[in-house]
């Protein structure tokens, strides 16, 4: 496929679990891409596909006006903006640059990274999103955006290879909070169905009929509906890890605690994810939370 004419010269750094099917897209959409990543495997396919790699995100934002970043947590972000024992990217981005990062990250950093970039004359888009892997590949994740309106503007034809639904929630971290609504919905809903499926099958009930029927009610949602096989089959292959959403809630909690927000229900299940990863089931889907409730309630059961 030819490479589309664009006035944006596109990088990506970080082409992992997310990342990867995002970039993959763009450049089966005809953009040429220059990708940075350490991990040689993640970058792989990409490069079979025609991407260009750069040896470092420095020699990256050199080469490109516009740039992506899906990274998976305050401290690697923090490293490569500010640097660690390398130059960070505040001193290298170009003036004019638009820096979209779409990791799910705490609103406070991200605070002070738009603060830097703007003193840097760096265009900056809050870009978090939701869905899964299944979702990136196809091209149906749900943008959360928010940040500097002109970059949103100028990238909505970008963003719709990327997702099915966008939203542009304001001008400062309104998408960080939003993301973290979201999560926070998420995370509870397999923490509570985990207990109610324990219950119904101490009763006597089947899990896969349990959730034919909670697919059918009033209570169903997508994400149960996406969830029915795995419970059925009690495969746990991860879309999401009990990993990943102990950091999701862990950012949750503590962006309560720094607005003043009793978060009860929130600390609560963090625990419940803390102690279902101490238990072996840190990189299963994070719905494995079930066989984690039922195994500890069957070994309750025979103290």
């Amino acid at each position: 496929m030819e490479a589309k004419t664009t006035t944006h010269s596109i990088g990506w750094i970080g082409v992992g679990k997310m990342g990867n099917p995002m970039a993959t897209r763009l450049i089966e959409a005809g953009h040429a891409l220059t990708i940075c990543d350490p991990v040689t495997e993640n970058r792989a396919s990409l490069v079979a596909r025609g991407a260009n790699v750069a040896a470092t995100a420095g020699d990256l934002v050199q080469r490109c006006n516009l740039i992506f970043s899906m990274i998976p947590n305050d401290a690697v972000l923090s490293a490569l903006i500010w640097g660690d024992e390398n130059a960070g990217l505040l001193d290298q981005l170009r003036h004019g640059s638009i820096f979209v990062d779409m990791s799910t990250i705490s609103p406070q950093l991200s605070e002070r990274i738009a603060r830097d970039l703007a003193l840097r004359g760096v265009a900056y888009l809050r870009c978090p999103v939701s869905g899964s892997t299944t979702l990136a590949r196809s091209g149906k994740l749900t943008v959360l955006a928010s940040g500097d309106s002109s970059a949103w503007d100028a990238l909505s034809d970008t963003l719709d290879i990327l997702a099915v639904r966008k939203f542009y929630l304001g001008p400062a971290e309104e998408a960080r909070y939003m993301k973290l609504v979201l999560n926070t919905l998420v995370g509870a809903t397999a923490a509570i169905l985990a207990e109610a499926l324990v219950l119904g099958e101490s009763g006597g009930l089947n899990p896969a009929a349990m959730m034919q029927v909670i697919a059918e009610s009033a209570v169903a949602s997508p994400l149960i509906q996406y969830k029915v096989e795995m419970i059925e089959m009690m495969d746990f292959s991860p879309a999401f890890s009990v990993t990943q959403m102990m950091k999701d809630f862990t950012l949750i909690t503590e962006a309560g605690r720094e607005k003043h927000v009793p978060m009860f229900a929130a600390n609560m299940i963090l625990q419940q994810y803390i102690a279902a990863s101490n238990a072996g089931y840190s990189e299963q889907d994070f719905f494995a939370l079930f066989d984690w409730m039922r195994n500890a309630n069957l070994e309750s059961g025979q103290d």
